[in-house]
């Protein structure tokens, strides 16, 4: 089994490059390491691994865009297996596997040795993720702080405050939008949000679908509608903890493999904290899958009557746990 580490220099706080080079001297396997360098490499690197046909696990060693690329390579290949050594700031993704994910992906004799499940993946106009797709005023404030970033003497944190002031407070809201998911047909209405969610959490602190799996073969979607300044600051804290049952009149639920939106202007899409843009988006369920590993014990099933990780178990108690909650 060859083992390919690609490492994301630019990832995370200062130090996590060296503090993640003692451990990948102290393996007890043999491995390979790589650098990235620009947007794209840790896609490339991925892409020459998995081709030569030959059984490979490839660390993502950076946050959810490095894994974003890793995945968009070896989707597809069954001789490839990928994972995420948490190095980013904010690495959503792996928030599935509970509170603990950090320790238990540092753990990389474990994390080499682990089990590996088929992951699904969204296809969002060409662009696979493998977390959650957002369309709606959360997008813009993504694809701003990035904006903000650049801004001399401005931090993490107050990139986000600037994007935020910015798109609540002045920008407003809401956006005109064509909306097709399942019977919910929402035709050139104003909406706040839309989600659509294969894993659970994103934006460093949101988790709009708590029962989301990412092996069940369904893509939890939701559309919220146009709400007052008010209402959305009310809304948005029982949005990011995953109560969107208790709205039915303001958030707008779809289970299911398909979401067509469109507009006239160009809607700022974000794909795993990759952003995109255009005026008509089709977001589906992929038909490539990715295989996922996790260190042994480790668990992303969570039930969400009880708050607690189960373990890892079947797709039908996937999709018990979903329905039946």
């Amino acid at each position: 089994m060859r083992h390919l580490f690609i490492i994301n220099p630019a990832a995370g706080k200062k130090g996590t490059t060296a503090q993640l080079e003692t451990l990948l001297k102290e393996l007890s396997f043999p491995h390979e390491v790589v650098y990235t360098e620009q947007e794209g490499d840790a896609r490339r690197f991925t892409e020459e691994a998995v081709r030569t046909g030959e059984p490979v696990r490839i660390y993502a060693c950076g946050g959810d865009g490095t894994l974003n690329e890793v995945v968009n390579g070896a989707a597809g290949y069954a001789n490839a297996a990928v994972t995420n050594v948490p190095k980013g700031t904010g690495n959503d993704f792996l928030k599935i596997f509970g509170p603990g994910y950090r320790s238990l992906f540092y753990d990389l004799e474990a994390l080499a040795a682990g089990p590996q499940t088929p992951f699904d993946l969204i296809d969002c106009n060409g662009r696979l993720g493998i977390d959650v797709v957002c369309a709606g005023v959360d997008a813009r404030i993504a694809a701003d702080v990035h904006r903000y970033k650049d801004w001399r003497f401005v931090s993490g944190i107050g990139a986000y405050i600037l994007a935020l002031l910015e798109n609540i407070f002045f920008k407003g809201i809401a956006r005109t939008m064509t909306v097709h998911m399942g019977d919910i047909q929402w035709e050139d209405q104003p909406a706040s949000l839309l989600c659509v969610c294969n894993g659970r959490h994103y934006g460093g602190g949101f988790m709009p679908v708590g029962e989301a799996m990412p092996d069940d073969g369904v893509l939890d979607m939701l559309l919220v509608k146009k709400v007052s300044l008010l209402t959305f600051l009310r809304l948005v804290g029982k949005y990011a903890k995953g109560l969107y049952r208790q709205y039915p009149e303001l958030i707008l639920s779809y289970h299911g493999q398909e979401v067509f939106f469109s507009a006239k202007e160009p809607i700022t899409v974000v794909v795993d904290g990759e952003v995109m843009r255009d005026t008509a988006v089709t977001v589906r369920l992929s038909e490539k899958k990715v295989n996922f590993f996790y260190p042994a014990g480790a668990g992303y099933q969570v039930d969400v009557r009880t708050d607690s990780y189960a373990g890892v178990g079947t797709t039908e108690m996937n999709r018990r746990i979903k329905w039946d909650a």
